[in-house]
């Protein structure tokens, strides 16, 4: 009698270790399933909403170009959507953000013109620097007055064309002219680097001081000369979503677009500067 009841209790616990390990299993299972559930929705929470509208970027002349094409590529990516650009001087742009032009995006030339919209509190993000930009001398083709140098433009005779101090291809001038000790009086002050380039593209004027971006976009209609103050007046290029952005998702998807690898990809090959 003493053996069966021992064989019987024997059997009964190791059926209740069965069960209870049966039950662990489920409960793990059921924890595992519930986390996925859970994953999954935190998933479809976090997924971006479908962009569309129309996007509205203010961005530094020199930008044109690099720009545009990003513009085409947002657009390819993102159906529905259409972004706009106002190209410009800086501070003019700037001075228009700050008068209450509706825009999503500014990208400046300079951390100076970016100021003027962050110290009015009209930007929703700080600035980022995405690239930056180095100063050229622009001439007519084949060079023909023979400039080799920043002080090769204050010959005699010699027309030549700047942005103007408050733009920052002008200010980014002044800077270079003042670390090589020369005075230039040029036979005008423009308002955006594309101006003072196409000055020399019209043969209007024998040399201007733009951006290298600049020259690379110009192709044959110009030619390049760099100068070795241009190192010490290389602008940074912030860029950042605006206040009171009629597209802020948009907006920001755009900036995105920029500072990543393809955006960057497509600047660098437009001749700007890793920032």
């Amino acid at each position: 009698m003493t053996r069966p009841a021992r064989r019987t209790r024997r059997t009964l616990q190791m059926a209740g270790a069965g069960v209870a390990a049966l039950l662990a299993l489920s409960a793990c299972s059921s924890s595992g399933s519930d986390s996925d559930s859970a994953a999954k929705s935190d998933s479809s929470t976090s997924a971006s909403p479908k962009l569309s509208g129309t996007v509205t970027v203010f961005a530094a002349a020199s930008l044109k170009e690099s720009f545009t094409a990003l513009g085409r590529q947002f657009e390819k990516e993102h159906p529905g959507t259409k972004v706009t650009f106002n190209f410009g001087g800086s501070d003019t742009l700037a001075a228009s953000i700050t008068g209450g032009a509706p825009a999503d995006v500014f990208a400046a030339a300079s951390p100076k013109t970016m100021a003027i919209v962050t110290d009015k509190k009209d930007a929703a993000t700080a600035p980022a620097t995405f690239v930056r930009n180095q100063l050229e001398i622009a001439t007519l083709p084949g060079n023909p007055d023979k400039i080799a140098s920043l002080k090769d433009l204050t010959k005699s005779g010699l027309k030549v064309v700047l942005c103007d101090k408050t733009v920052p291809c002008g200010a980014a001038a002044q800077k270079a002219l003042d670390a090589a000790k020369l005075k230039l009086t040029p036979v005008s002050y423009e308002q955006d680097v594309k101006s003072a380039l196409t000055k020399v593209e019209l043969k209007e004027a024998d040399a201007a001081v733009v951006y290298k971006t600049d020259v690379h976009a110009a192709g044959d209609k110009v030619e390049g000369v760099e100068f070795p103050e241009s190192a010490g007046a290389v602008n940074d290029y912030p860029i950042a979503l605006l206040k009171d952005a009629p597209n802020a998702e948009a907006g920001k998807a755009f900036i995105a677009l920029v500072q990543s690898a393809e955006g960057r990809q497509v600047l660098t090959q437009a001749g700007f500067l890793e920032p």
